[in-house]
């Protein structure tokens, strides 16, 4: 049950992981956190058949360590974050709880935690893990008292109010909920602001009958990549959850680094934090007008850091996009699409604009199997040998370990990092010249089948 407590979450198969025992303490002990700053805590959950279970089960946790809860019921993640900044009856909560598995399948399920405005990830939730562990013997009646809380017409209000000015937006697009809880949120909004366009899978359904919520995957995008062939001149795809957001034109999938590139062109002198995936492109074209910083990779990770140095934006490769500037500094992908229609009506040209961007050549994300117990011990290997490469290796200009090693060589980069999520490591390369980016790859994998061997003797 340990492998359920992981970096940024808590995640884990349903009824087996995620039980009614396991769930139950999880409310308990969470609770008994909680009620140390005003023990109000909120909870909404996705569009997974097991979901308003599991919220019973957290609801009777919550009870048991007398906190009161609020249900806002099912929501897009996004919500269940806006929800820590809002007053329900005169009461502020000083926690929230999302129940979602977000774009894994579907007999997944899990808790993104936020208490006191901030992401309850890491060291935080090891410990709890190990409270529960030390302490599972513990019974926990049934208790589903709670107070059902408008959150999800409150955030539709906002988000209406906050871009009133796009109403007469004359562009069309298309938008793909992937059956997740979007669905819930994004046409009531595009519709009171009078957009021309046209959603795919709204209907919230946690069996995913069309394509896996995951927009990170080519194959996923399929069916917006059609509608886009027609009369549609951009589109947004969701994942299961809503924190992320993939956008397309005619002629281009606008990775989240180069969306980082759009967005904070428009603000004044900006602040922001990439993670180490990003494009090396970026950080130079923010340096001209900004500061960009570079760090971990992870939502929980870039929350934090952007409050640490008050960033007005943040964002992953992924599509998790943060704004501080104008916003509560969270990742929200139908905040992020208003925001990208807003720079379109604006006058942005997508495409020309990305036309003139430096040319460069990067791989996916490249994923290298191993397991739980070796990938960051793999890491730290690969930064010993690096300290002494071979003969041939490639020019080494630098060595940044913000998260895992990424080297940065004369004509690119290429990253090694272990997975938070999952037993992989994470790869990824990128250089100005086709033949370099194939030979930072070769050369670094080589590195790290060298560890390998290395850890197995």
């Amino acid at each position: 049950m340990n492998n359920i407590f992981r970096e940024y979450d808590i995640r884990g198969i349903y009824n087996t992981e995620l039980n009614e025992k396991t769930t139950k303490l999880i409310g308990y002990f969470l609770g008994l956190h909680v009620k140390k700053l005003g023990g109000v805590v909120a909870l909404g959950y996705d569009a997974r058949s097991h979901s308003p279970i599991l919220c019973d089960y957290l609801t009777s946790g919550f009870n048991k360590a007398d906190c009161k809860v609020l249900n806002m019921g099912l929501v897009a993640t996004p919500v269940n974050y806006f929800s820590n900044y809002q007053e329900f009856e005169n009461i502020t909560p000083n926690a929230s709880v999302m129940i979602t598995g977000s774009h894994n399948p579907s007999e997944y399920n899990g808790f993104k935690i936020t208490v006191d405005k901030k992401p309850f990830f890491g060291e935080d939730i090891y410990d709890l893990g190990r409270k529960i562990m030390s302490n599972f013997d513990l019974d926990i009646e049934d208790n589903h008292v709670s107070t059902v809380i408008d959150a999800k017409d409150r955030y539709v209000d906002f988000l209406v109010k906050e871009f009133e000015h796009l109403k007469g937006f004359d562009k069309s697009f298309v938008y793909d909920c992937g059956n997740g809880v979007a669905g819930v949120v994004a046409p009531e909004i595009f519709e009171r602001l009078g957009f021309t366009c046209k959603g795919l899978f709204e209907e919230p359904d946690g069996s995913f009958p069309n394509h896996h919520p995951d927009p990170t995957v080519e194959k996923n995008l399929i069916d917006i990549k059609k509608e886009l062939q027609g009369e549609f001149e951009y589109g947004f795809a969701y994942d299961g959850d809503a924190d992320r957001i993939a956008f397309l034109t005619k002629n281009n999938n606008v990775k989240g680094d180069i969306m980082a590139i759009l967005f904070s062109e428009a603000m004044e002198n900006p602040t922001v934090v990439g993670e180490v995936k990003c494009s090396q492109i970026m950080y130079d074209i923010i340096n001209t007008y900004g500061k960009a910083y570079m760090y971990k990779t992870g939502h929980s990770n870039l929350k934090v850091k952007i409050a640490q140095i008050d960033a007005d934006f943040a964002a992953e490769v992924s599509g998790h996009l943060f704004f501080n500037d104008r916003y509560f500094g969270y990742d929200d992908a139908i905040y992020a699409t208003l925001r990208m229609i807003e720079l379109v009506k604006n006058g942005l040209n997508v495409d020309e604009r990305i036309s003139k961007l430096p040319l460069v050549y990067s791989t996916e994300e490249i994923k290298v199997e191993t397991t739980e117990e070796e990938k960051f011990a793999l890491v730290d290997s690969v930064k010993e040998l690096l300290k002494n490469p071979p003969k041939d290796f490639p020019s080494i200009k630098e060595i940044v370990e913000v998260d895992g090693v990424r080297v940065i060589f004369d004509e690119g980069w290429g990253l090694v990092r272990a997975s938070n999520t999952t037993p992989v490591l994470v790869t990824r390369f990128e250089s100005t010249c086709a033949k370099k980016v194939k030979e930072y790859e070769t050369k670094l994998n080589e590195l790290i089948l060298e560890a390998k061997s290395f850890k197995s003797k």
